[in-house]
């Protein structure tokens, strides 16, 4: 019941879906750009390395060709402008990430006073990001990449565990986020194995529905689901971490304790409910207000 109550407070299907649009706006520039870097100095391809990663044919993997690679005749480079796009979408997605472990422990907002362990994050994200993906493409060929989704949990750990402290500006201790990191990188790990079966069929079947930006909504869905058990993760941390306090000092709660974490679970669903039917009433009405003559 708390898992539930927390995962409510800090409105996780919304603080997903912000985390996924946040990764999905700096990630995409990004992997063109270093791309394209990288391309001068070896045979990377951001492209080829999705395709591979995930087994993407036909139509998914010709997507995916077309939106991470630039425009024939034209450079990947940046200008001045384009340079701090890029600066300000990466440190978006950092304080999107802040933001959820200040709501999950109740810490108050430091927003851009925390820019520089941002900053050190992204570089730490980039480290982590090639260590799992040099993981995949040594171990990938195992059946559903299995032995590389539980050779990375290990490596999940770490960097789930230091992201929190880090982003919180050393506000959360690393031992309270234990849990935390032990419960994400399994899922993360179940997660990407799920990943490997399920991504080629829906790329394949956006991108035969929507054409080539069927590709960001494939994109945007694996990233939600991403997110999702990131935020998930995060709530049963934070309440794992205090039963294991009161375990330890021996407290029980009582049957008025629980029915009363139950009412407020269900009390703020019926009042998500009530809000969202007014809101969809309105645009309703709104919508046929401007359709009448």
């Amino acid at each position: 019941m708390r898992v539930l109550n927390r995962f409510q407070k800090i409105v996780g299907f919304d603080r997903s879906m912000a985390l996924a649009s946040s990764a999905l706006t700096a990630m995409i520039p990004l992997m063109i750009l270093c791309g394209a870097v990288l391309s001068s100095f070896s045979e990377y391809d951001a492209a080829e390395r999705i395709i591979s990663r995930y087994g993407l044919t036909g139509q998914g993997a010709e997507a995916v060709r077309s939106l991470l690679a630039p425009a024939d005749g034209t450079s990947a480079s940046v200008g001045v402008f384009g340079s701090l796009f890029l600066i300000i979408s990466v440190l978006s997605f950092a304080r999107a990430t802040q933001r959820l472990f200040e709501q999950t422990w109740q810490l108050p907002p430091l927003s851009v006073r925390n820019t520089r362990n941002g900053l050190w994050w992204i570089l730490a994200l980039a480290g982590y990001t090639a260590v799992t993906g040099w993981l995949h493409a040594t171990l990938g060929g195992k059946p559903l990449g299995v032995a590389a989704s539980v050779v990375e949990i290990p490596v999940s750990i770490a960097f789930l565990v230091w992201s929190g402290t880090v982003l919180s500006a050393k506000r959360i201790a690393w031992r309270d986020l234990v849990p935390f990191g032990l419960t994400a990188a399994a899922l993360t790990a179940l997660y990407s194995v799920g990943a490997s079966i399920y991504l080629p069929r829906l790329f394949n079947s956006y991108t035969a529905r929507y054409g080539a930006v069927g590709a960001v909504f494939a994109m945007i869905s694996a990233l939600f689901a991403a997110m999702f058990v990131l935020v998930a993760s995060a709530a049963f941390g934070r309440e794992m971490r205090e039963e294991l306090v009161r375990i330890r000092a021996g407290d029980r709660p009582s049957d008025d304790e629980v029915r009363r974490q139950w009412d407020s679970v269900v009390e703020q669903t019926r009042s998500r409910w009530r809000s969202t039917r007014a809101q969809v009433s309105h645009r309703r009405a709104k919508n046929a207000k401007d359709g009448a003559p």
